[in-house]
């Protein structure tokens, strides 16, 4: 099954994924709404758990997030970054007033029944929740657009997340019912593991937009898999690459963030609808370079068209160079003049 690709009026849909990058701090979370909103995004997510329901305490952290939140328990961590019912609704109308669209990734079917309530516009799966069958069945029940993530994921285990979703998702009119993403998740991915190919295989495989969550240092991943046809892009961001917390280090900071969605959107445009035919620019420059039949010497009326006695020559503003075999052997219908173009 063939996706068919983006035209030019269709949008990438960016995602500023805040995530947990407010360190548990609200105001942090409001500053990285206004970040998002200031570079031209069109989403700010950011992630709806309780630690204690989705890590045991002795759980262990990944070695990046040992490396920028310290020793300790994978669940401690968490518990100082959750955000409550409150400032979820706070940020909300933040976002709102910002002209951002508010999202946020629930772990759990508690936080998936609080977003519904709250009125995001679709649910995210995390690439750690794609083998999750209670959270997928749960989500699908709620009948609205779905991003699923694809990180550690093989082919077979995304098609089984798909086949787990069914018929549940809807389109709303900014997303299409389903849009699957691949992902690597490290953070950072190393650019040489990226596999950005994946985002043609999933739209091709799966027969429904595809998109990519970034973890790559730097945009230009992102704007690569633009080119290679994804609808959305997700990108993890920060305020300042320096602080600490577990997703800070595989962030852009503000003015990455910015230069990366005008690029986004550049390309997006660029991208056209796939259909080959003159652009609009280019249409006046036709005659300009391409060449008509000419006399090469004057040549008499009833005399006979020869490659002797024509030449190909610009503009092309008179019988086509394309036509030439058409024309030798014909017999000339008046007197032409050398460099006149030749009439039929």
């Amino acid at each position: 099954m063939t996706v068919e690709r983006q035209s030019t009026v269709a949008r990438c849909v960016v995602i500023a994924e805040a995530g947990v990058n407010h360190n548990g701090d609200i105001a942090l979370a409001h500053r990285l709404v206004d970040v998002a909103a200031d570079a031209g995004t069109d989403v700010v997510k950011f992630q709806t758990f309780r630690a204690d329901a989705i890590a045991t305490g002795s759980a262990p952290k990944a070695a990046y997030q040992n490396r920028t939140t310290g020793e300790g328990s994978q669940v401690e961590m968490l518990r100082r970054l959750e955000l409550s019912e409150a400032a979820h609704r706070e940020l909300k109308q933040h976002a709102e007033e910002r002209g951002l669209l508010f999202a946020s990734t629930a772990f759990e079917t508690e936080g998936v029944d609080f977003l519904v309530g709250l009125g995001v516009p679709f649910l995210k799966v995390p690439s750690g929740e794609i083998t999750n069958y209670p959270l997928l069945a749960h989500i699908a029940s709620k009948q609205c657009p779905v991003i699923l993530s694809t990180g550690m994921s093989t082919l077979t285990e995304v098609q089984r997340a798909v086949r787990w979703l069914g018929d549940g998702p809807r389109p709303s009119e900014r997303l299409p019912a389903l849009t699957v993403l691949h992902c690597v998740t490290a953070y950072p991915a190393p650019s040489d593991q990226l596999n950005l190919r994946c985002v043609q295989t999933l739209a091709d495989d799966i027969g429904v937009p595809s998109g990519y969550s970034d973890h790559s240092l730097g945009i230009e991943m992102s704007i690569a898999a633009v080119a290679l046809g994804a609808s959305v892009i997700e990108k993890h961001f920060t305020l300042d690459r320096g602080l600490r917390g577990p997703d800070h280090a595989a962030s852009l900071e503000p003015g990455e963030l910015a230069t990366m969605v005008a690029a986004i959107r550049g390309v997006a445009v660029a991208l056209g609808d796939g259909v080959k035919v003159p652009a609009p620019c280019e249409r006046e420059n036709i005659a300009i370079a391409r060449r008509a039949i000419v006399a090469a010497r004057a040549i008499h009326a009833g005399e006979a068209f020869s490659r002797e006695n024509l030449a190909l020559k610009r503009p092309a503003m008179g019988v086509s160079a394309a036509q030439w075999q058409d024309v030798i052997g014909r017999c000339a219908p008046r007197e032409f003049r050398p460099d006149e173009l030749i009439e039929l």
